[in-house]
């Protein structure tokens, strides 16, 4: 139990969008990245403490939105996530999120952030982590297919934790390519327009397939994979939408996060029940092989599990002292007497009528 008064455990520390983006530029992205990654990796080896479960989804035929809970024992966090492809074109985000962290001791909350901008840091941290375990040694380029909220997240940590530098790009929308290329000018990396998916596969290391349409697609098709590669698919990630033809995860050494929720959706979602998969954190904590081979095929079926997002939280909330990055919020009722709830609010000034 700490010192704390009940009064400073009611005021919660809020992280708003603006504060989110002052404090990646305060700490610099690539930092970020790399932090993020860190806790990731971190949590990983911490597998058998956490609370686990397939996120709470209710599914639309707009999209859908989802509860991510999760619990180490000591610290409970959650994120709040919708997912919805038609917004784009509605000029609205696919994605938006917040997330919580609180005290399992006492229960209450100890930071209120936004995730929208934090959920792409720690998707792509996430993907940096594995294909440190899993690519080629000495991969340096990246295709990537579809460009679009995530694609320059993805890219610039692949750049920090693995060592990519050349990006080959491709997206139905050419739009789409040309704003990441502005985005990324000057950080670092060669960018190379393709006119195709299967232009911009040629020489790469590395694939990530990020797409965003709620449909099985086939972004990548088994005759654009050879040997030797390592398949970064994170655009699957619900009920009815994947990007692989089914043929290379034959091929393939299939590496997830969590099994009961990546068979519901996942790549692997279309495949028997018992089709073989690795777990990560095994990977990660040395009780499991990862790249065995040069030509081996490695694919990180990636869906977004809720200890990522608790690990970024975590690293959000030890970065905030002495930045004054984050409001307090009145969000608790606090009265004197903890029995006397009802008393409180009548003994609250009330607001004057007709007041703004």
């Amino acid at each position: 139990m700490t010192n704390t008064s009940p009064s400073e455990l009611a005021m919660v520390p809020f992280v708003s969008v603006d504060n989110m983006m002052q404090l990646i530029h305060r700490i610099g992205i690539e930092d970020m990245l790399s932090g993020i990654a860190a806790y990731i990796e971190e949590d990983f080896k911490r597998w058998e403490l956490f609370d686990k479960t397939p996120r709470v989804a209710a599914h639309s035929k707009e999209g859908v939105i989802e509860l991510m809970p999760t619990s180490d024992g000591t610290t409970y966090g959650f994120k709040y996530v919708n997912g919805h492809p038609k917004n784009t074109k509605e000029g609205l985000q696919t994605v938006t999120a917040f997330g919580l962290l609180a005290d399992v001791y006492t229960g209450y909350p100890v930071l209120l952030t936004e995730m929208t901008v934090l959920t792409a840091l720690r998707t792509a941290a996430t993907s940096a982590v594995v294909a440190k375990h899993l690519a080629p040694a000495n991969a340096r380029t990246m295709a990537m297919i579809g460009n679009g909220a995530q694609s320059e997240f993805q890219a610039l940590a692949m750049k920090v934790i693995c060592g990519i530098d050349t990006l080959r790009l491709y997206d139905t929308d050419p739009a789409a390519t040309a704003k990441l290329m502005r985005n990324l000018q000057g950080l670092g990396m060669t960018l190379h327009p393709c006119k195709t998916a299967e232009e911009a596969v040629q020489g790469a290391q590395i694939i990530t397939t990020c797409t965003a349409d709620k449909q099985n697609a086939t972004v990548l098709n088994d005759n654009m994979v050879g040997a030797g590669i390592h398949i970064n698919a994170i655009g699957g990630d619900c009920p009815g939408k994947t990007e692989l033809q089914a043929d290379i995860l034959k091929r393939a050494d299939v590496f997830v996060e969590y099994p009961p929720q990546t068979r519901i959706e996942g790549e692997i979602q279309n495949m028997p029940e018992d089709f073989p998969v690795t777990e990560m954190w095994k990977v990660i904590r040395g009780e499991e092989k990862g790249r065995t081979s040069d030509r081996q095929i490695t694919l990180f079926d990636g869906v977004g599990f809720a200890t990522e997002d608790f690990s970024a939280l975590r690293y959000i909330r030890d970065q905030l002292e002495g930045t004054g990055l984050f409001q307090q919020l009145d969000l608790l009722a606090d009265p004197d007497d903890p029995r006397d709830l009802f008393g409180m609010v009548l003994r609250a000034t009330p607001a004057q009528k007709g007041a703004a």
